[in-house]
């Protein structure tokens, strides 16, 4: 989480390279990547758009967080746009399970807490790239969307912290009036 910088109003910013959120993001990437290739036609307009859509998931994320350091306005609008991008690509894996008949796993699928539980604790690249080969589409589509839902939950819980950490300590105008004044305080003890 940023905070203020003891010296003045520039905060230090979070990694955001370790949001649990962000690593999600990544692997989501990497597969819509691969499965665009493996499962959809080539020339089909979908595949741009999964992909430039979990792109700008993971993009906006990484600008966002550190766009932050000075505007927690831009911070909050940019992480939103990675979650409206996320929408966009939860839709995309969604009309495809449905256009090829394929089952979206709930609660009652004998895999789905499996799946779940595997998700929510592994968040590197390597843990979904071995499985790659092996998926079925419903499979990696199933996975997908698991991701997709577990990064949403976490950048809404990131977002309502900012939302708070704003609240609480005002936005970069407060910070700048807030240094300058502590700054002048100080000169005129001194003098």
């Amino acid at each position: 989480m940023a905070r203020m910088n003891e010296n003045g109003f520039i905060e230090k910013g979070s990694n955001y390279r370790s949001l649990i959120f962000y690593k999600k993001t990544k692997v989501l990437y990497d597969m819509t990547f691969w499965f665009k290739n493996k499962y959809l036609s080539h020339g089909d307009r979908t595949q741009d758009q999964m992909v430039q859509a979990a792109r700008s998931g993971k993009q906006n994320i990484a600008e966002g967080v550190e766009d932050g350091l000075l505007s927690a306005e831009m911070e909050l609008k940019l992480v939103n746009v990675a979650r409206a991008s996320l929408v966009e690509l939860r839709e995309d894996y969604e009309v495809y399970l449905m256009a090829h008949r394929l089952s979206r796993w709930d609660a009652s699928h004998e895999r789905y807490k499996k799946m779940v539980d595997y998700c929510y604790v592994h968040n590197e690249l390597a843990d979904y790239q071995k499985y790659y080969e092996q998926w079925s589409e419903e499979e990696f589509c199933n996975v997908a969307l698991t991701l997709l839902h577990q990064a949403d939950r976490g950048m809404c819980n990131w977002l309502q912290v900012k939302e708070r950490v704003f609240i609480e300590s005002g936005g970069i105008r407060e910070k700048m009036s807030l240094a300058r004044r502590t700054a002048r305080e100080k000169d005129n003890k001194i003098n």
